[in-house]
């Protein structure tokens, strides 16, 4: 059976990622900062689907945890075949509000983790000429958005830029850039949504099926946006004029006070 790993499993984008892999058969690494929320994820998807699932706790702004996971990544004698980079989090407060080790923290598991663990993967994926690594980003990452959005700029330029030097391997990375999802991040965050219209929400199971549909069809665009409304959200962001994309993008985070 291939072997997936998903960092941030226990909710949102990362379970739906969890479920429909299991769905399709595969064991699955599962990495979380919360135990005992792990254990009972992997328990309820073993007994559903009967594939193996390992549980991995650690909190990917520790270095020393993300090493465990590297080592997990590098072990040559049990392969992840699929790597979901999904963990991550925002701050309930602005640059200039908040805390500068929260700052950090934010920038650790976006940037830091996420670029660890794609180069401890693409080891043996590329000695075996086979592999995918999608990479959560976000919308945001169009638009002038805080320190999330500048994490996530980077997650989505880091994934574009790594596909073209991964052409011809056989691996494939994807960046996936969905707006708001209606799941536990906000929340965790400490961040309240107000005010914002049903259609800006989207479900996880639809992030996940528009992946998985990318990735069956064997398109070679390493950026996915999910839904054509956030299509063209992103086109304004990225094309229309810079002050009218700050004014849009400074009132999408009053929203979340």
């Amino acid at each position: 059976m291939p072997t997936a790993l998903v960092t941030g499993p226990t909710a949102g984008i990362g379970r739906a990622f969890a479920e429909s892999l299991a769905g399709r058969g595969h064991d699955l690494v599962l990495v979380s900062r919360d135990a005992a929320r792990l254990d009972s994820v992997a328990e309820t998807l073993h007994g559903t689907y009967g594939v193996t699932c390992e549980v991995l706790p650690a909190d990917l702004s520790d270095a020393a945890a993300v090493r465990t996971v590297e080592d997990r990544l590098s072990d040559r004698d049990r392969p992840i075949d699929l790597l979901v980079n999904n963990a991550g989090f925002s701050l309930s407060t602005s640059f200039l509000e908040g805390d500068v080790e929260g700052e950090q923290s934010l920038l650790n598991v976006h940037v830091v983790a996420v670029m660890r663990l794609t180069k401890a993967a693409l080891g043996g994926m590329l000695e075996r000429r086979s592999g995918t690594i999608v990479n959560i980003s976000s919308v945001a990452s169009f638009a002038p958005y805080g320190t999330y959005g500048a994490a996530k700029a980077w997650v989505t330029s880091f994934s574009e830029g790594l596909a073209a030097e991964l052409l011809g391997t056989g691996v494939r990375v994807l960046a996936v850039c969905p707006g708001y999802v209606r799941t536990e991040f906000h929340q965790r965050s400490g961040v309240q949504v107000r005010g914002l219209p049903g259609w800006m929400w989207l479900q996880p199971e639809d992030i996940v099926a528009a992946t998985m549909r990318h990735l069956d069809a064997g398109r070679t665009s390493p950026v996915l946006i999910p839904t054509m409304r956030y299509r063209l959200v992103a086109l304004g962001s990225r094309c229309g004029p810079r002050p009218i994309v700050r004014k849009f993008s400074h009132m999408l985070r009053l929203h979340r006070r």
